[in-house]
């Protein structure tokens, strides 16, 4: 595992976004705002300062709406992602991640009614393989982030949908905390940690790391997010089936407001996988 997360640089050095990581004990990274396809030689070496510290590129980030119920946008949309995969695929990160998308149009993600739908189900199917073919990537993967409000909240929907998408080029992104989206999995979310990995291990190629915890004050179900190791996440489980991936894997920390709390998050998943039996070499992690 290569952790990963917010080192607050506010720079356009590529030597000092790299030595901001190693001095946290990261060896993943996500491509920051400034390097774009339009600089090349900035590009290029930024790339090679990664390497020089022994970082690697986890995400390139296309949050963005592709199944925006308006075509017009939904096309803008689907050139962004197709943008950011090449953007991937030429700074050789992991991948280029997005979530599916919604027919929301009061926001880029959020719950609505068709995400459970067959219809949603092939559209998304298209646009992805549009994506894919648009771009042909030999090393980055298009994945999405599982989420709790449509049809990719579970395992056996996410291999339902690569089996539908049917191309390599495409893999798992994992947020266990993104499906919790009911009392039973959040508390048993043990078994379902397993569950999850033994079904798409194979498929795995970045995490994102957070805790979450229900609020049982509440009449209704209402899940919140918290620090990592404060919220109801098997942690040692989690990191025992992460110990399990090729080594390497990007693992990022996210969702927190403050260096000093990405700080805590850290610690707490140092902690955690050591409780899993992995041990630290350089900047990665492993059995």
């Amino acid at each position: 595992m290569r952790l990963g997360g917010n080192v607050f640089y506010n720079g356009t050095d590529p030597e000092g976004y790299a030595r901001a990581h190693v001095e946290k004990g990261y060896g993943a990274a996500l491509c920051p705002d400034w390097i774009t396809p339009e600089k090349p030689a900035e590009l290029d070496r930024f790339k090679q300062v990664m390497k020089e510290h022994d970082i690697i590129i986890a995400e390139v980030g296309a949050w963005c709406n592709p199944m925006h119920p308006d075509k017009v946008q939904a096309e803008d949309k689907i050139a962004y992602m197709t943008q950011r995969l090449a953007l991937a695929e030429e700074l050789e990160a992991v991948t280029c991640v997005n979530i599916l998308g919604t027919k929301l149009t009061s926001h880029w993600y959020g719950a609505h009614k068709d995400g459970y739908t067959e219809a949603f189900f092939e559209e998304a199917v298209e646009v992805s393989q549009k994506v894919i073919d648009a771009v042909k990537p030999k090393q980055a993967k298009l994945s999405f982030e599982m989420m709790p409000y449509y049809f990719l909240d579970s395992p056996d929907e996410y291999l339902r949908f690569l089996k539908a998408l049917n191309r390599k080029e495409a893999g798992v992104h994992l947020d266990i905390s993104n499906t919790m989206n009911q009392p039973k999995r959040f508390y048993q979310n043990t078994e379902f940690i397993k569950e999850t990995f033994r079904l798409l291990k194979d498929d795995i190629v970045t995490l994102h790391l957070k805790d979450i915890r229900l609020k049982e004050d509440s009449l209704t179900v209402e899940f919140e997010e918290v620090l990592l190791g404060t919220g109801g996440i098997d942690y040692v489980t989690l990191m025992e089936e992460i110990a399990k991936l090729p080594e390497g894997t990007p693992a990022m920390l996210e969702h927190l407001e403050t260096e000093e709390e990405y700080d805590m998050a850290r610690n707490a998943a140092f902690l955690f996988a050591e409780k899993a039996g992995m041990k630290k070499t350089g900047l990665v992690w492993h059995k």
